[in-house]
């Protein structure tokens, strides 16, 4: 029989030295003191949840309410870094979140919903979910306000909605990706996009064909689009059909097709970046360590979190937050999925753009 051990007591330097404070801040917060900033309190109790100690019971402050956050599958790493911001922003206004994640033959959409009002939370906060889909029906979204239940919509603008939106400027990740793209010498660029029926994706087809047109001259763009499954398996299938047409670097809709889209430049003994170029979409969570590190366009996750979270705030407290579309600017992060075109000598001239990060 092994040894009782000691008990493991918190150590405020420990404490300190994780949130970044001193040790007497630590000792305040622990103490229930005042004179300590919100962010401070916040390091320090996260310093707790990390370090794996459990909260005083002085720190357990009464939850203000109940929200609901509808997530698709979390096979997608953007999806939990979503939840994640999303959860954290709320606890710290006092809310207890309630995590729905949805999969494939699993729970609807609208059956969380229906348990969300059972336990009569004060708002719901839906990412990429219904709300997207120009085929499902909007009626669901205002039944919800009708009955005066604050919502917001990330990521998939539903017009006619009486609800704030926070979306990714689809139009501008493309655009950078294009850019990126021409700058590098390619001229035969193709689109591994998700189904247009969802709107990021039917935003980005749109600045794609616009695209071709204006810098490349090319009226149709049906050829140089395949629409698939936002997943590994959905961009594998559609870059190994841009690669038969003769493409030299692919847009994914996603990091996941991009990876996809790897796995196709090899089956075909090509190499990335040297063969073709891959660019992502998310910048999830990892995708820097993949290989070769993908280049993508990085969604502004945190900034879009706190968006969608002060506008449910502001919603639940009874001032109403603006209806028209919050759409944050992505940014191009240039990694090593993305090189020269094969037959290029050198980049053409006054095509880079200014939003480019190069991270090595």
């Amino acid at each position: 029989m092994s040894p009782t051990l000691p008990p493991v007591r918190t150590r405020l330097t420990d404490l300190a030295e994780q949130a970044g404070v001193s040790t007497a801040t630590v000792s305040r917060v622990l103490n229930g003191k005042h004179g300590v900033s919100t962010q401070a309190r916040q390091a320090v109790l996260a310093a707790l949840d990390v370090l794996g100690y459990e909260r005083p019971e002085k720190l357990r402050t009464r939850s203000a309410g109940l929200v609901g956050l509808v997530v698709p599958e979390l096979s997608n790493p953007v999806f939990p870094a979503f939840a994640q911001v999303i959860e954290t922003m709320l606890t710290e206004r006092g809310y207890t979140p309630l995590l729905c994640t949805q999969s494939p033959g699993g729970t609807t959409e609208d059956q969380y919903v229906e348990m969300l009002l059972e336990h009569a939370v004060d708002g719901i906060v839906f990412v990429s979910g219904l709300h997207a889909d120009s085929s499902a029906s909007k009626e669901r979204y205002h039944r919800l306000r009708s009955r005066g239940l604050p919502i917001v919509l990330v990521n998939g603008y539903a017009e006619g909605v009486d609800a704030p939106a926070v979306s990714t400027d689809d139009s501008a990740a493309l655009e950078q990706s294009f850019r990126h793209l021409l700058s590098l010498g390619h001229r035969s660029i193709g689109l591994a996009i998700g189904p247009d029926r969802f709107t990021p994706a039917r935003r980005k087809q749109e600045a794609f064909a616009r695209l071709l047109r204006s810098e490349l001259g090319i009226d149709d763009p049906s050829g140089h689009v395949v629409s698939t499954l936002f997943t590994v398996e959905g961009g594998q299938a559609a870059a190994l059909e841009l690669i038969d047409t003769g493409h030299t670097a692919i847009i994914c809709g996603s990091d996941l097709m991009a990876l996809g889209a790897i796995r196709a430049a090899r089956s075909r003994g090509l190499s990335v970046p040297g063969d073709l170029s891959v660019v992502g979409f998310d910048d999830s969570p990892l995708i820097a360590f993949t290989d070769p590190p993908l280049t993508t366009v990085r969604q502004p996750v945190l900034a879009m979190g706190h968006a969608a979270v002060s506008a449910l705030v502001a919603e639940i407290s009874g001032t109403p937050a603006s209806r028209t579309e919050l759409v944050f600017h992505p940014e191009l992060i240039v990694r090593g999925s993305t090189g020269a075109a094969p037959t290029a000598s050198a980049p053409s001239p006054g095509t880079t753009s200014p939003t480019t990060r190069a991270v090595s």
